[in-house]
């Protein structure tokens, strides 16, 4: 199928293309098109400066289900990408903590809610009543690093 997005009706084309394949040839190497498209669904984006043999390629790529992007193109959008993904700047403070403070500092980013639920879960699961009762099984069972399984406190601890 041949579209022009620029005209208004090539969006809305691709739109109701349902299952078919729609690769985009075009003259215009803008990123507006290229979002256009791919809102659209297009399977691929591909200029006309495109050699025939890599247009029969990427034909057979949009045919098997797979997406492509005009190679002359990738280059820049990887670029623009991988700049929007650069890793935040980490305050010094951050760095201070070891790996196990840092998950709990991230484990406190969790919801009280979403906590609330998994407790509950895990209670119901261990067969316990509560928190309290969960930590001894724990401890029972051998699961808290250096409690040996099948130790019990005393009772006159």
């Amino acid at each position: 199928m041949v579209v022009d997005l620029q005209w208004v009706v090539g969006a809305d084309v691709l739109g109701e293309a349902g299952g078919t394949h729609v690769l985009v040839l075009t003259t215009y190497d803008s990123d507006a098109n290229l979002y256009r498209a791919l809102q659209a669904e297009a399977s691929g984006f591909l200029l006309k400066s495109l050699p025939p043999e890599e247009l029969v390629a990427a034909i057979r790529i949009a045919a098997r289900g797979d997406a492509l992007i005009d190679p002359s193109m990738t280059r820049r959008l990887a670029t623009r990408f991988a700049t929007t993904l650069a890793p935040p700047h980490t305050p010094a403070e951050v760095d201070q903590l070891t790996a196990r403070e840092l998950e709990v500092l991230l484990l406190l980013g969790v919801g009280a809610e979403t906590v609330k639920t998994h407790v509950s879960r895990v209670l119901a699961k261990l067969g316990v009543r509560d928190r309290i009762h969960a930590v001894v099984y724990a401890h029972e069972h051998g699961l808290v690093a250096g409690t040996p399984p099948g130790y019990r406190r005393s009772a006159g601890r």
